[in-house]
């Protein structure tokens, strides 16, 4: 009689670490194969699975309560850069899991950057595909998603977010405390996306700008404009190491044979040598 109880509670707490592992990380997480996560793949029940869709469902709406006018600028701005719809956008950052990086980024002394990267991401097709192995059927597909850019390789385009001081950030200062761009590397060719960055976009920003804080008479100060040459060399400079490995070293073919005929014993090769 006492082994019941037991029995039961074990079996309880096994369908709560059950759920409770599959919340706290990726709900696909739980469903991949070993050979993908490194431990043994679980598959499950249909219940646990509707418990963690409405989960999901429940931290959205709450997420979706949380959006203000900082967030709206923040979305406004990611829309217009990357061609998105801001319904999209919304979309994909109540959805997101680094969801709070947003909050930190909004906070006196808070993060410096918030990054958006937008390209493809192995993804699972559909629920349906799932195997009665645990295994699933993947695609790339376009996603928009938070990365502090340390872990991500970076192959598309990333909107970034920078913060000009530790004020925290409100609904008035958003637009005035936070500066906005975009680094496109579409197919992953990064030295490509720095370069037009920085000389269709920071260098004529640079050139045109009037205010250089304590530094008086701005573009006509000679620190000023040693600042600018270095960028402007910089920019050659990476510009020709881009087009060299483009270009890379072409190795043409070369008939040899006219060369070796005439060698007929060892001391030929030791003086072609």
């Amino acid at each position: 009689t006492e082994s019941k109880p037991r029995r039961r509670g074990g079996d309880l707490k096994a369908r709560n670490t059950e759920l409770g592992s599959a919340v706290t990380g990726s709900p696909l997480t739980a469903l991949l194969p070993a050979s993908t996560t490194g431990k043994k793949s679980i598959v499950l029940s249909s219940e646990t699975r509707k418990e963690l869709a409405k989960q999901a469902k429940v931290t959205k709406e709450e997420r979706r309560a949380q959006i203000d006018e900082r967030h709206k600028y923040l979305i406004s701005r990611v829309a217009d850069g990357i061609g998105l719809s801001e319904q999209q956008v919304k979309e994909a950052i109540i959805s997101d899991d680094k969801f709070q990086l947003i909050e930190q980024f909004f906070a006196p002394s808070g993060l410096k950057k918030l990054l958006f990267f937008y390209q493809d991401v192995l993804q699972q097709k559909s629920n349906a595909s799932l195997r009665s192995d645990g295994s699933t059927n993947s695609l790339l597909q376009k996603k928009l998603f938070i990365t502090m850019g340390c872990t991500e390789n970076f192959t598309g385009t990333c909107a970034f977010f920078l913060r000009t001081s530790d004020k925290v950030i409100t609904a008035s200062n958003v637009s005035q405390e936070v500066n906005f761009g975009i680094f496109d590397c579409t197919n992953g060719n990064i030295l490509q996306g720095l370069e037009f960055f920085l000389s269709q976009i920071m260098i004529p920003a640079l050139k045109s700008q009037q205010n250089w804080g304590a530094v008086k008479e701005g573009l006509k100060n000679s620190q000023i404009q040693d600042f600018l040459y270095s960028v402007d060399k910089f920019v050659g400079t990476l510009s020709s190491s881009r087009q060299n490995i483009e270009d890379k070293i072409q190795l043409t073919k070369v008939d040899i044979d006219i060369y070796v005929s005439s060698l007929q014993n060892p001391s030929d090769y030791i003086t072609a040598g």
